[in-house]
């Protein structure tokens, strides 16, 4: 007799999460998200998208544990979410490096501030500068160790807070906004340079932005949300196959999607937030 097929755990689980940000908003029954319902397959990638205002950035401090939900419940890597993860890493728009410290010093900061590896970190710093080089080597960043963030541009700058995020090895990568204040060319540089890291790794990746071209180049999934009070309205899954080289942004194929979105998107600023009685259904988009 065949043995039955185990249903795969989630990495990333929220079941009817809603958040208010104070007890007098939950009073009131004023969220800022609402009927979260996220399963997150174990090294998938996924994308939310949305209008100004909906609620991702909230989503983003929900999964780091920054912000614990009013209802509901988060699980994240099989453990209940009760407080900040150590198992993720973040980058957000703004690269933040400390100007006072080298780009690898910059780098290794995680290591010194986090456990277990702020006690080990002295025993241990010459095999986690070695860590921080080969990280710096794979973003094209080899030669710049020594560089103050000052001496570096914004997509080098950017390029080392994305290896701060990783340094400590987390099983989650969380980016919020993270190529939005980058030219074009060098955006687009970034996207593969995310792109090849995450093949060779396979974290999981959640990353938050405006720009749908982005989401539809990255992402296994993109989630549309709502207007506040956010929920996800539409999941939208990416079948392009991998890998995607930069060529595929100019196909028919990708532009239909990236339309797609931005119909959804449109449609949504134009009403109100989706109605109660719709917090079980997640509609699928399909081409």
């Amino acid at each position: 007799m065949t043995a039955p097929i185990k249903a795969e755990i989630p990495f990333v689980d929220f079941s009817d999460v809603w958040l208010a940000y104070n007890d007098e908003f939950l009073a009131k029954k004023q969220f800022a998200v609402e009927a979260i319902d996220l399963k997150v397959r174990q090294g998938e990638f996924i994308a939310i998208v949305g209008p100004s205002g909906c609620g991702k950035s909230t989503f983003m401090k929900l999964a780091t544990g920054l912000k614990m939900p009013s209802l509901g419940k988060i699980t994240i890597d099989g453990q209940p979410v009760t407080g900040p993860l150590k198992v993720s890493g973040m980058a957000f728009q703004a690269p933040s490096l400390l100007p006072w410290r080298t780009t690898i010093d910059n780098v290794l900061l995680p290591l010194e501030i986090v456990e277990p590896f702020r006690s080990n970190f002295k025993a241990q710093r010459k095999v986690y500068v070695e860590r921080a080089r080969k990280l710096l080597e794979s973003v094209g960043l080899a030669g710049y160790e020594d560089k103050f963030p000052w001496q570096l541009s914004g997509g080098m700058q950017q390029r080392a807070s994305i290896c701060r995020a990783l340094i400590h090895e987390p099983k989650m990568l969380l980016l919020d906004e993270p190529f939005g204040a980058l030219d074009a060319f060098t955006r687009e540089e970034l996207w593969c340079i995310l792109r090849d890291l995450w093949t060779v790794q396979k974290f999981n990746v959640i990353l938050v932005t405006h720009d749908l071209r982005e989401s539809v180049f990255l992402a296994d999934t993109v989630y549309v949300m709502s207007k506040s009070p956010g929920r996800f309205v539409i999941k939208r899954e990416i079948e392009l196959p991998r890998p995607r080289d930069l060529e595929v942004t100019y196909t028919k194929e990708f532009s239909d999607i990236v339309h797609e979105l931005r119909g959804h998107i449109g449609a949504i600023r134009k009403t109100s937030a989706v109605p109660q009685a719709q917090a079980a259904s997640l509609p699928t988009a399909t081409t």
